[in-house]
């Protein structure tokens, strides 16, 4: 017996409300209350022990059973274990400095590439739609020749190698662009 597996990205959208709100409140707390810290046997507990407890517990939820409202616990225990964690990626990266800035930067990077992908998921047919009508539409050489032309240009500047990296391959996304529109149009004069 096969199951169609049902997209639900409303338990995405839960559970990413759970981490940010779990990660705030955990910042929030720890910088209003730094001294408080659990100690056992002379070791400091740290909340990403929690936040890996609850996103073990979340995800068994989330896999074991098919039940709307565990669904929804699995989510929200699985997204604010995230939260958890997340909150010391400094603490854990740098082994010690909790205050560290890339946890700011984790913070920002993965709710939008979150964000980013629950939407995807949910508009995946609006967005092919749209973006096929855009490569059909003389707008696309348009904007991949100027695409094309600012790229090289930083690519010809720079000597940073980030920079030129990401604009070689914006560069290699816009010479596909163009080609496609232009295999498109010389197909339709046939």
């Amino acid at each position: 017996m096969t199951e169609k597996i049902e997209g639900r990205p409303n338990l995405s959208i839960l559970a990413l409300i759970s981490f940010i709100i779990s990660f705030l409140i955990a910042r929030t707390f720890t910088s209003l209350s730094p001294k408080t810290v659990m100690v056992v046997s002379g070791l400091h507990i740290h909340h990403f022990w929690y936040g890996l407890i609850m996103l073990a517990v979340g995800g068994w939820l989330g896999i074991s059973y098919h039940n709307e409202s565990l669904d929804r616990v699995a989510a929200v225990l699985f997204g604010a274990g995230g939260g958890l964690l997340g909150d010391e990626v400094g603490l854990l990266l740098t082994f010690g400095d909790y205050w560290n800035g890339i946890t700011y930067t984790f913070l920002i990077v993965f709710t939008a590439f979150a964000s980013t992908l629950i939407l995807l998921f949910k508009y995946f047919k609006t967005i092919r739609s749209e973006f096929t009508g855009f490569l059909r539409s003389n707008a696309s050489f348009y904007v991949s020749v100027f695409l094309a032309a600012v790229s090289i240009s930083f690519i010809l500047g720079t000597d940073d190698i980030i920079i030129a990296a990401v604009s070689s391959i914006t560069t290699i996304v816009a010479l596909i662009i163009i080609c496609v529109y232009l295999a498109q149009h010389f197909r339709k004069r046939r």
